[in-house]
């Protein structure tokens, strides 16, 4: 701690206790003492501690960028860079008090954001453009954007305020028309892996809304900064994120109807962000679910854009075990050990869909743990 004078801890409350409040009766003033003189040690004779020592020089880098305007203050200040072959982007995150929800960790949407967060830096420090399209130079020519279509993340311990998070991501190719990004997040703390992602985008015209192969001028230009192997946060043999999400037809056993997008909900590309999607989707789960469990995994295929006039149904509806039409054994009444152990980790199917003419938004599938003991 800095000493800043000499004078005693006494001197200085006799010091503080001169003023009296304006207007207070006498029995209440303060007896005015002499002055008090304080002498204090000169600065530049003070010695700087190592963190203050940090803290000044990054002062000056700081200023030195900002006067020279030789790049970015937010990449100066950014816990994130480039893996030292270009091939990855590794960043770190400080989880607020404001991302935390009923669980008192990390809700499923921040971690969401993170993802998305990460992905954009990555894109940005690649040379991509800032207009929230992470565009090519070719891509911009030929007014195109790239459109989410399916993302699957699951989480194996989440973050609680406070906690660092540490996400890496990178993006390879996916077939003629699309690209793929995948994350893994780790405790920056310790380097336990807690939850591992991925999402596919593919590519649209923006004036027309039609999906457009990737040509190989916009492929040579993304291809340069991806692995030269495939890599894969879930190199798994049928892993989770390949299942396919069968459609949920009515009726369902659980809705929340007649959504409304909030001029929030609105990212710069003037739709509904991805990760609003998911707070619809959890909108319509039990309750009692919502008490005792928390979400494991969540994968989202999206079908069509939401933009803002749009008005949204969520329906959601256990998911029927191997395939049967009831969700009365899903339950456990038929005391087979795959549905007691299903009730543990209930497994469910959702739907959004346009409450006006039915049409499908996005399809959606989830699976939750029992709530560990905090």
């Amino acid at each position: 701690m800095l000493k800043l004078c000499s004078c005693s801890v006494t001197d200085q409350i006799q010091a503080s206790v001169q003023c009296r409040f304006p207007g207070s009766p006498s029995p209440f003033a303060f007896r005015r003492r002499s002055p008090v003189s304080v002498s204090c040690s000169p600065l530049s004779r003070l010695k700087l501690t190592p963190v203050q020592a940090v803290l000044s020089s990054q002062q000056k880098e700081v200023a030195e960028v900002v006067k020279s305007g030789s790049g970015s203050l937010a990449d100066l200040l950014r816990l994130g860079s480039l893996a030292e072959d270009g091939l990855s982007y590794n960043e770190k995150y400080i989880v607020r008090c404001y991302e935390v929800g009923i669980n008192k960790t990390a809700t499923i949407e921040t971690l969401a954001n993170l993802l998305q967060e990460v992905g954009s830096n990555h894109a940005q420090s690649l040379g991509f453009s800032t207009d929230g399209f992470a565009t090519t130079p070719t891509m911009r020519k030929m007014h195109l954007i790239w459109v989410t279509a399916r993302m699957h993340i699951e989480i194996y311990k989440y973050p609680a305020w406070s906690d660092v998070v540490e996400i890496e991501t990178w993006c390879q190719s996916e077939g003629r028309i699309g690209t793929r990004r995948d994350w893994i997040l780790k405790d920056a703390a310790t380097g336990e892996l807690i939850g591992r992602a991925t999402g596919k985008w593919v590519m649209m015209n923006q004036d027309t809304r039609r999906l457009q192969k990737v040509s190989d001028d916009v492929r040579e230009e993304h291809l340069i900064f991806c692995p030269r192997e495939p890599r894969l946060a879930f190199p798994e043999k049928n892993n989770r994120s390949l299942k396919k999400i069968i459609k949920l037809e009515d009726p369902a056993q659980y809705s929340r109807l007649r959504l409304t997008p909030r001029r929030a909900d609105l990212d710069m590309n003037h739709h509904v962000n991805y990760v609003t999607y998911i707070g619809w989707v959890l909108e319509s789960m039990p309750q009692e679910i919502i008490d005792t469990h928390e979400l494991q995994s969540i994968t989202l295929d999206y079908r069509r854009e939401c933009l803002q006039d749009d008005v949204v149904d969520s329906l959601t509806s256990l998911e029927p075990i191997d395939g049967t039409e009831t969700v009365s054994e899903h339950n456990g009444t038929n005391g087979s050990t795959a549905a007691r152990e299903d009730a543990d980790c209930p497994k469910f199917l959702h739907l959004l869909r346009v409450s006006c003419n039915g049409q499908e938004i996005n399809r959606g599938r989830t699976e939750w743990r029992k709530k560990p003991a905090r």
